[in-house]
């Protein structure tokens, strides 16, 4: 756990939004949008604790992707019509997205660390 750095934790609370946005009217809680911000939000949750618990790039990786998907599920999923489910998903999917990417460049071995080599 003290490995954990803050991206994983801000993953979490963006995750917890998404669970909770459709409930504080943020759309309706039984459509398609509503159904993608549950289970990519149950997800990013996971995910983000996982990386907490024992750091793995593919976690990082696993949310980055999440991040995209709730960018495009707008278009693919057919509900650009619901203006504040479509800017929230498109806005903390780039959240997210961005938080990943933070995560997996601080958490990448830079070059000549790590791999056995003494100057």
């Amino acid at each position: 756990m003290k490995d954990a750095r803050w991206q994983d934790w801000t993953n979490v609370l963006f995750g917890a939004w998404l669970l909770l946005a459709p409930f504080i009217g943020i759309g309706t809680s039984g459509d398609v949008a509503a159904m993608n911000s549950y289970v990519v939000g149950v997800l990013v949750v996971f995910f983000a604790f996982a990386a907490i618990s024992h750091i793995d790039l593919w976690k990082e990786y696993s949310n980055l992707v999440l991040g995209l998907w709730l960018i495009i599920a707008p278009f693919v999923l057919s509900f650009t019509a619901l203006i504040g489910p479509t800017y929230n998903q498109i806005l903390i999917g780039l959240l997210i997205s961005g938080v990943a990417l933070a995560a997996i460049l601080q958490k990448t071995p830079t070059s000549g660390q790590g791999h056995g080599h003494h100057a």
